[in-house]
C-alpha cells in the first residue's frame, strides 16, 4: 500500500487521564476516564470519541465518494452518527469495542441507501479495518 498521507499524534500523563494532541496542534484535548469506566467523568475527551468521531467522518466521506462514483445525489443533511462502546472482553484478558454506525440519508429511496452504505462499508479505511476484527452493525435510516 502507498501511504498518501500520515498523521501524527501523542498522548501524555496517564494515558486515557491525560493530554493528546496532534504535531501542529489542530488537535490538542485534555483526556477524562468515563464514570463508567471508574474515572471521575467530566469535562474531557477520551479515545472512545475520537474513534467515533473520526469513523462517523470517514464513512461519510466514503458514502459521498461511493455516491458520486456511482453518479447518486446524496442528501444534503445526510448525516452518519457513531456509537463506540467500550467493555471487557469475554475471555477476560482486556477490553474490546463495539460500533454501530448510524447512517441517515433523509428522503432517498431505501434501497439505493442501503445499496450506497454496503459500498461505502467496503471503501471507508475505519470500517476495513475493524471488519472481522469486533462487533459492527450498519443502521440505516432514510
Amino acid at each position: 500500500m502507498a501511504i498518501a498521507y500520515t498523521a501524527h499524534a501523542f498522548a501524555t500523563g496517564g494515558g486515557r487521564d491525560g493530554h493528546t494532541q496532534s504535531d501542529d496542534g489542530v488537535i490538542d484535548l485534555q483526556l477524562v476516564v468515563p464514570k463508567e469506566l471508574g474515572g471521575p467523568g467530566g469535562r474531557g475527551a477520551n479515545p472512545e470519541m475520537l474513534f467515533a468521531a473520526g469513523h462517523s467522518a470517514c464513512f461519510l466521506g466514503a458514502l459521498r465518494f461511493v455516491a458520486g462514483k456511482q453518479k447518486i445525489q446524496v442528501p444534503a443533511d445526510t448525516k452518519v452518527a457513531a456509537d463506540v462502546g467500550i467493555g471487557p472482553r469475554e475471555d477476560g484478558t482486556g477490553f474490546g469495542l463495539a460500533v454501530t454506525l448510524h447512517i441517515s440519508l433523509p428522503g432517498m429511496d431505501r434501497t439505493v441507501a442501503e445499496k450506497l452504505v454496503a459500498d461505502a462499508d467496503i471503501v471507508c479505511p475505519y470500517s476495513h479495518a475493524t471488519r472481522g476484527n469486533i462487533p459492527r452493525e450498519l443502521k440505516v435510516s432514510v
